[in-house]
């Protein structure tokens, strides 16, 4: 369903599973702007992620270069979610162009 022209931010010293685990968030992320996507997903993929990338300046740096990438904002989906008591969650009109 995603066929995008950038590539996600990765780091080369993870795993093949770290980075599957990273990119599935990447895609959750575009799955809110594009399509909706369930609240409780995002909030799965967003703990395992934090199970590849504990710390928060690294989170932030990667979530710098997605948005760079992409006009995504991983923040604003993640705290979307956690603030949201709605099911499926959509970011309307919030891509950064």
């Amino acid at each position: 369903m995603n066929s995008h022209n950038y590539s996600y931010p990765l780091d080369l010293s993870w795993t093949t599973k770290e980075m599957e685990t990273v990119i599935a968030m990447f895609r959750a992320v575009e799955d809110a702007y594009e399509v909706a996507i369930d609240r409780d997903k995002i909030l799965d993929c967003y703990r395992a992620f934090k199970q590849v990338v504990p710390s928060k300046a690294e989170e932030k740096q990667l979530g710098r270069e997605f948005e760079k990438n992409s006009g995504y904002v991983l923040y604003r989906v993640v705290k979307a979610a956690q603030e949201s008591t709605d099911k499926r969650i959509k970011m309307v009109g919030q891509k950064n162009d």
